[in-house]
């Protein structure tokens, strides 16, 4: 019983601490397999990520020709306790292109609108901007020194949370 409820609060910790940030970093890969890293405002949908992004944009192309991307969301800097040990999720996602006016499209932009104001409407207006849905595979939640924790499953929150035991190590003096 002491390990559901712990998972169900690391699983409550994690969406509050997604829902508190409005950008994510994202790591993409090009046709050659290059990876490139940018960023990106999103929405959070039921156990998904939206972005819209324009096609002229690197990060867009990569997730057309290569639809897995990595997320990166981290503590800022300067409201950091701990630099060396920022609060952090990443995820590694599965991506789709949404199409124009369809159902998801819509809901993607509802969620955009409801947690960044009008300007996505206002870019979603435009024929490069494109709407993509991110569904995690797996991901990993950092809060500090020793509380590493693995997300498993397709939901941001994680179906299964798992403290991870393997810690630092401290180097022998020779």
């Amino acid at each position: 019983m002491k390990n559901l409820a712990m998972q169900s609060r690391l699983s409550q910790e994690v969406l509050e601490f997604i829902n508190g940030r409005q950008s994510l970093q994202l790591a993409s890969l090009n046709e050659a397999g290059e990876p490139f890293a940018s960023y990106a405002p999103f929405a959070i949908g039921d156990e998904c990520l939206y972005l819209l992004l324009s096609e002229i944009a690197l990060h867009a192309v990569n997730l057309q020709a290569n639809p897995i991307a990595s997320v990166l969301i981290i503590e800022d800097e300067d409201t950091a306790r701990e630099l060396f040990a920022r609060v952090r999720v990443n995820y590694t996602m599965a991506v789709q292109q949404l199409e124009y006016g369809s159902s998801e499209w819509q809901v993607g932009m509802s969620r955009l609108t409801e947690r960044l104001g009008e300007r996505p409407r206002n870019l979603g207006e435009h024929t490069d901007f494109k709407m993509f849905k991110l569904v995690p595979t797996r991901g990993r939640y950092v809060k500090g020194f020793g509380k590493a924790y693995t997300l498993a499953g397709q939901s941001l929150a994680g179906e299964k949370v798992d403290h991870l035991q393997d810690g630092h190590k401290k180097r022998s003096v020779a």
